[in-house]
């Protein structure tokens, strides 16, 4: 794919939703971590449904913290794998409160270090939550889940075999990255949700179908 094409591309994406957002429902940097870190492996839905019961009664390190596990658990236990995400959530309020007095950092690193937060994580809310299009060193980034993986490579907007590799091709492939980096993410990761799905890509209500090099189009 060209670069012609790849601008093409975002500029579709960007008509259509010129002020994209994430699906997660979060009114702080710290419940957006919170979110993403109960959102591996279950679908944004199910998180609100946990979030919105429990973010009212505890939304910050310490109001979690003093639910203990147990306590959390019954809050989130409709979401998978919500045994360890509890105990992950909860050591991480923990270290959030003895390193950094209960503030999220905007930090790669020390976001990395708390439990259950990795690269994808930490740059959601690098992103999302502060608005960075770079990190600590100066490199543009993207957060590269399996939705993106699938469009990115599915596309042929930028291929890796991996989600590291994916998010790598992604920032070399990105013309103008100033413009349109920061809501890359969300018009991907929406595209690959509702339209360029795992299953079978609906093609035919696809806007970016005749730049796509997909060769097997479905008329969906």
């Amino acid at each position: 794919m060209n670069k012609d094409k790849r601008i093409q591309i975002l500029n579709r994406l960007r008509d259509n939703n010129p002020k994209p957002e994430t699906e997660l429902n979060f009114s702080s940097p710290f419940e957006l971590l919170v979110a993403v870190t109960l959102s591996a492996q279950a679908t944004d839905v199910s998180v609100n449904k946990a979030t919105n019961k429990l973010f009212p009664v505890a939304n910050t390190p310490q109001a979690i913290f003093d639910l203990g596990v147990d306590g959390l658990k019954q809050y989130i236990k409709t979401i998978g794998l919500y045994n360890n995400k509890a105990i992950n959530v909860i050591n991480a309020c923990k270290m959030l409160l003895d390193l950094h007095n209960g503030a999220v950092p905007e930090n790669r690193d020390a976001l990395e270090a708390l439990p259950g937060v990795g690269r994808k994580t930490a740059n959601v809310v690098l992103n999302t939550a502060f608005g960075w299009l770079k990190d600590n060193e100066g490199r543009y980034f993207i957060a590269v889940d399996t939705h993106i993986q699938r469009v990115a490579n599915r596309t042929g907007y930028a291929k890796g075999k991996t989600v590291e590799e994916t998010e790598q091709a992604i920032i070399k492939n990105t013309p103008n990255k100033t413009e349109f980096m920061y809501d890359l993410h969300h018009w991907l990761i929406l595209h690959g949700r509702y339209t360029c799905i795992a299953r079978k890509p609906r093609c035919g209500s696809c806007i970016i179908e005749d730049l796509c090099d997909f060769k097997e189009k479905t008329e969906d």
